[in-house]
């Protein structure tokens, strides 16, 4: 039947209803929307942030991650900020014309930031800080009227700093440290009056600093240090800056006196000027600042008093003179400032009384007066609160006795007292502390016994007793220090047997009991003792025969038994111990014959004297006249298996190499093998991420993997060198993949370095510019360093070409990239294989820390944490880690300081001149026993002569590099501790644009958590 026109309309009408509501969602999905998605198109979002940006109506955008918008649901802010990022950021941005505010910081977004950004008229607020950004900062940035805040802190910007920055008249905030902008602060830096928060750290920017700062009225916050390298002093008109809160201009090589002008600063609540080339005296203007907490003028060349008019300073928390000539007393304020907890006087010219009522005021949370003058008593109340952690007084006169008060310091965990004159007994409690790791008190003229019950110490790692005038038994709870590593006990008046409670101590490494009048045998239970390398039992009255199980102690690299009363022979076993490189038996009664094989055949005759009763080829055989020919032949049958094995192995041998000369013996079957393998590579799916713009591709990468191009072979991977389309130069690590499940210690390599160099950016470590990978082979891109590795350079025909200017700054520079991994990355990260060949040198030389396959990271500073075996390279790897497969950030401070011994001594860290199984840090301490082998030391191409300025310099970098490879891992400095000492070895180097810390300080509320 056929229908109505009335029926035909209605079924039209649904149909279009019905076409329209499908059509609906592509129609009506807003421009914002389309701009996000096509924002989102960009980005590699691999933890799934940004799922909820979906193309659908029904989900408004108002409601995706990261986005805000206001009352008429325009979109004014997009914070994307920290969500593991990466990819680039679209043009697409300058679309959402509404934005205010716009934080895509803490990411991993690379290539340039889009020239778009600058559309958006209203933007107020522009965080980029944290990623991989790169190329020229747009150039029009100051079409942005509006904006009040700009951080790109933390990216790798190049190029000068763009002068439209000085039109942005309405910047309150501007941050542009840590990235590599080069020039200077230009003076229309003094035209944006508005600005509240000048941050240009962490760059190289050179000349003086402009005097046109001081326009900027509203300034509250100034960090200008850190790397950038300004000529002449500070200029008297920052003292306008009367709204400033905050002055950092460390860390830049300025010279001069301090402007008495900056004590009219009355806001000022922080002064940084730490680590540069200051002179004069500290100006008594400094005391009209009322209101601040913290003042740093350590390590330069100030002179003078403390003047007495800082004791207005009642708010003063941190007061830091260290590495200073600063000379007088300690004025009887600073024990009166109320808020006082960090005093670091260390390395001036102070002396006389400390205040004693420093530290009543209860705040006291580290004191460092080491190496001065100081005399009297020590101040006893120092941990009056419980708050003191830190006490370091070694190096000076003070007399006494120690305060009893430290005995119940709740969270005292350094205590170094050495080198003083102080005498009685320690305070009872003081081995009882749960928190004390470190208790050093030698060379003074403490007394007593040492208490008869030592309870249960879970942290104490160090005891160094030595050199005082203890006297009586040593206690069987001794044992209950559990967690000590080295015990120094020697050169007191101790008595008695030694306890078998002293094979408890598992962890110990080093014992030292000599110079006392113990008696009795060795305790048996002493082979217990698995982790000790260092045994000093000398000059003690001990007799009865050697143990045998001493053989047992499988790391033992020392053992001193001289002067006393020893008899029988010496077990050949020890002969067996690999690890013993040196041993002392002289001066007992021993008799029989001397072992000659294993360790024993490398020993001198001085190991052995005063044993007229011993023989063998070290000594002359007075009492017996035994032959040492004797020779048990093997037989026949074995000699003959053994000849036929030898030469069945040697004939595969041949062939082989025959085999392999054949095939290669010309180039047109190289080509043929290398097209092979490129084609098996090319089989294989292969992905490219770049972390910063790149101007090739895989092909041109696989294209130069042959090995005309090697310029480096390692136990991590082969190193190519590679010329890239445009005339870049890249290096080519190629690594093996990573197997599924197979992040271990021993298969880390990849993901380590990937991780690792992905996340960090410093002027003195390897830049990693992208990655390739399929399933067969992983290959890290990196800036090429023309000149190769330090210790190419340093050991091969070029070596003499490093003068000492040269060298000294390299360790420098070094030293800050190891510092910005151990202080500035959070977590900190050990890189476990620091060594000459993974320092880089590019076009002018400097350093760059290189090859992180083996690096981990720590969240607990000076914890150690266990490896499954040991990881790095011989002659750099640290005792400790060796012996107990535990590392922290101490090992790579070991490992540097075997660097530092090689650019001193021009030599490798294995010898065969140092002798069998002696590495350079033994060979060198040896050296120091007398003057002339101090002198040998030093490398000899470097033209130094023996009373040179230079030459006392080069002795000044030993110091440091024997602090380094410090047997006890808590005796070592911190890596901050070694930049700092290293750079004031010579000031006129620092005025060679040669800056100091690691990286400069995040802002005070931008950090990435």
């Amino acid at each position: 039947m056929a229908s109505s026109p009335f029926a035909t309309f209605i079924l039209l009408l649904m149909l279009w209803s019905f076409g329209h509501r499908l059509a609906a969602p592509a129609a009506t999905l807003s421009r914002e929307a389309v701009a996000l998605l096509s924002l989102k198109a960009d980005i590699v979002d691999e933890t799934g942030h940004l799922d909820n940006w979906v193309d659908q109506t029904d989900a408004p955008t108002c409601s995706w991650n990261g986005v805000m918008c206001n009352a008429s649901y325009a979109i004014v802010g997009l914070d994307i900020s920290g969500m593991n990022l990466s990819g680039s950021l679209s043009p697409s941005i300058g679309q959402l014309n509404d934005l205010i505010n716009v934080s895509v910081a803490c990411n991993n977004f690379s290539g340039s930031l889009p020239i778009e950004i600058t559309e958006l008229a209203n933007l107020h607020y522009l965080n980029i800080s944290n990623n991989l950004f790169n190329g020229i900062f747009p150039r029009n940035i100051s079409k942005l009227k509006s904006l009040q805040v700009l951080d790109a802190f933390n990216n790798n910007f190049t190029g000068e700093l763009p002068l439209e920055l000085s039109l942005l008249t309405s910047l309150r905030h501007l941050h542009l440290g840590g990235n590599f902008f080069t020039g200077v602060i230009h003076p229309q830096y003094g035209n944006i009056e508005s600005l509240e928060y000048l941050a240009l750290s962490g760059n190289g920017l050179t000349g003086r600093i402009p005097p046109q700062l001081g326009n900027l009225q509203k300034l509250e916050y100034l960090y200008i240090g850190y790397y950038n390298v300004f000529d002449g002093g500070i200029p008297a008109e920052l003292g306008r800056l009367s709204n400033l809160v905050r002055l950092d201009v460390a860390n830049s090589c300025l010279s001069g006196a301090i402007p008495p002008v900056l004590g009219s600063l009355s806001k000022l609540d922080s002064l940084f000027l730490q680590t540069n080339n200051l002179v004069g005296p500290i100006p008594p203007e400094l005391g009209n600042l009322t209101n601040l907490r913290s003042l740093d003028l350590s390590n330069n060349r100030l002179t003078g008093v403390i003047p007495p008019e800082l004791a207005n300073l009642l708010k003063l928390e941190l007061l830091n003179l260290f590495l200073n000539t600063l000379h007088g007393g300690i004025p009887s304020y600073i024990g009166d400032l109320p808020n006082l907890q960090v005093l670091t006087l260390w390395e001036n010219r102070f002396e006389g009384p400390v205040p004693q009522h420093l530290g009543q005021n209860g705040q006291l949370l580290e004191v460092d007066l080491s190496s001065n003058y100081f005399t009297g008593p020590i101040p006893p109340d120092l941990c009056k609160g419980g708050n003191l952690k830190r006490l370091i007084l070694l190096g000076n006169q003070f007399s006494g006795l120690i305060p009893t008060g430290l005995g119940s310091c709740p969270k005292l965990y350094r205590l170094r007292l050495g080198e003083n004159q102080l005498n009685g007994p320690l305070p009872s409690g003081l081995l009882a502390l749960s928190e004390l790791s470190l208790l050093e008190a030698p060379s003074n003229n403490l007394s007593g016994i040492l208490p008869e019950h030592i309870p249960m110490s879970s942290v104490l790692g160090s005891v160094d007793l030595s050199d005082n005038h203890f006297y009586g038994p040593l206690p069987s709870s001794i044992g209950n220090l559990g967690q000590v590593v080295d015990l120094h006990l020697s050169d007191n008046h101790f008595s008695g047997s030694i306890p078998q409670a002293i094979g408890q101590l598992r962890s110990l490494a080093k014992l030292s009991l000599s110079g006392n009048t113990l008696t009795g045998s060795i305790p048996l239970a002493i082979s217990k003792c698995q982790s000790l390398t260092t045994l000093d039992l000398s000059r003690n009255q001990l007799d009865g025969e050697i143990l045998v199980q001493l053989s047992d102690l499988n790391v033992l690299a020392s053992l001193n038994l001289s002067r006393n009363h020893f008899s029988g022979p010496i077990p050949s076993s020890l002969a067996g111990m690999v690890t013993l490189t040196m041993a002392d038996f002289s001066h007992n009664n021993l008799s029989g014959l001397i072992p000659d094989e294993g360790q024993f055949a490398n020993f001198n005759h001085t190991s052995f004297d005063g044993n007229p009763m011993l023989c063998g080829k070290q000594v002359n055989c007075k009492a017996l006249h035994l032959s040492n020919s004797t020779e048990v032949e093997e037989p026949k049958q074995s000699k003959s298996l053994i000849y036929g094995m030898s030469g069945l192995v040697v004939g595969l041998f041949i062939l082989t190499v025959a085999a392999v000369v054949y095939v290669l013996r010309n180039e047109r079957d190289k080509q043929f093998l290398w097209s092979l393998f490129k084609m098996n590579l090319l089989e294989k799916r292969w992905k490219l991420t770049a972390f910063e713009r790149l101007d090739f591709n895989v092909n041109n990468v696989l294209d130069c993997l042959v090995d005309d191009n090697i310029i480096g072979k390692g136990g991590s991977g082969t190193v190519y060198k590679g010329l890239m389309p445009k005339g870049k130069m890249v290096a080519i690590k190629r690594l093996p993949a990573i197997r599924k499940g197979a992040l271990d210690d021993d298969d880390f390599g990849f993901s380590a370095e990937m991780q690792t160099l992905g996340n960090i950016r410093h002027r003195h470590i390897v830049r990693l510019l992208g990655c390739c990978c399929n399933y067969d082979t992983n290959l890290l891109l990196y800036e090429y360093m023309p000149n190769g590795s330090l210790g190419e350079l340093l050991h091969g025909p070029r070596g003499g070409s490093l003068n000492w200017v040269t060298r000294y700054r390299i360790s420098v520079e070094a030293a800050m990239g190891l510092c910005y991994l151990h202080h500035d990355c959070t977590p900190m990260i050990v890189h476990r294989d620091v060594k000459s060949n993974n320092i880089l040198l590019d076009s002018n030389y400097e350093a760059h820390v290189a090859d992180f396959g083996l690096a981990r990271t720590l969240h607990d500073a000076g914890k150690s944490e266990s490896m499954s075996s040991v990881a790095g390279s011989y002659g750099y790897i640290a005792p400790e880690y060796a012996y107990t497969l535990k590392v922290n950030e101490k090992s790579d401070i070991y490992s540097f300081g075997v660097v530092l011994l090689e650019l001193l001594t021009g030599k490798r860290p294995i010898e065969p001149e140092y002798g069998e199984c002696v590495d350079i840090a033994r060979w060198v301490q040896k050296q120091m026993l007398s003057k002339e082998g101090i002198l040998e030391i030093v490398d000899g191409k470097m033209g130094l002569g023996s009373t040179s300025k230079q030459m006392q310099e080069a002795l000044l970098l030993l110091k440091v590099a024997l602090k380094c490879v410090a047997d006890m891992p808590d005796q070592r400095p911190t890596m901050r501790e070694v930049v700092q000492l290293l750079s004031d070895i010579s000031k006129e180097h620092r005025e060679h644009h040669i800056t100091i810390l690691a990286s400069p300080p995040s802002p005070p509320d931008l950090i990435c958590i």
